[in-house]
């Protein structure tokens, strides 16, 4: 589980108690610790001439922390490394296809939670890595006001082109997971463990 901006490893951890119970859920905290709490995977800079903009550099950097991360938590807890599962929420979903599409042979399930692909952050070349075993459950919030919408409706698209498995949901919330998106996952979840 891969918490959001200025979260931590708690958050997601909330839905471990409702998930099917042979899942082994390790939640992990982003790097970047933030002031006065919380933490992050990358920096949000935030000025006049850029706008809004991402520390695509950090990001890479959590996206091969998370990639090592993967690797050694196969080897020292029950973990099938032939069925990982990446949930990830806003920036941790983010970063959940970064490194679902950089290092594909690492994962299997994601479900990418109010994000987009930011294809700055991937590693090596999109055409040249087999897709095959990876499936995406994808949502957003429709009335999102931190991500929009749009961002995300540009998902199934990109991950079409690629012949990757995946569904894409919208939910009338903003920046969170309602109820019904929750169960959704959950549904989709249970049939691949």
């Amino acid at each position: 589980m891969l918490h959001g901006y200025g979260s931590d490893e708690n958050d997601l951890f909330s839905f471990s108690a409702e998930l099917p119970e042979e899942l082994f859920i390790i939640s992990v905290k982003a790097p970047y610790p933030m002031q006065p709490f919380g933490n992050a995977w990358y920096a949000i800079n935030f000025d006049n001439e850029k706008g809004k903009w991402s520390d695509n550099e950090q990001a890479k950097q959590s996206r091969d922390l998370i990639a090592n991360f993967i690797d050694e938590a196969v080897t020292k807890y029950p973990v099938n490394k032939n069925n990982v599962s990446l949930l990830g929420f806003s920036q941790g979903c983010i970063l959940s296809f970064a490194v679902a599409l950089s290092f594909p042979e690492k994962v299997k399930n994601i479900v990418a939670l109010s994000g987009y692909v930011n294809q700055d952050i991937i590693a090596g070349n999109l055409k040249e890595k087999d897709y095959s075993n990876l499936d995406f459950y994808c949502s957003h919030g429709s009335v999102d006001q931190v991500i929009p919408v749009q961002w995300a409706q540009q998902t199934s698209p990109f991950l079409k082109q690629l012949n990757i498995k995946h569904s894409y949901s919208e939910f009338p919330v903003g920046h969170g997971v309602a109820p019904q998106n929750f169960y959704e996952f959950r549904e989709w979840l249970k049939s691949r463990v």
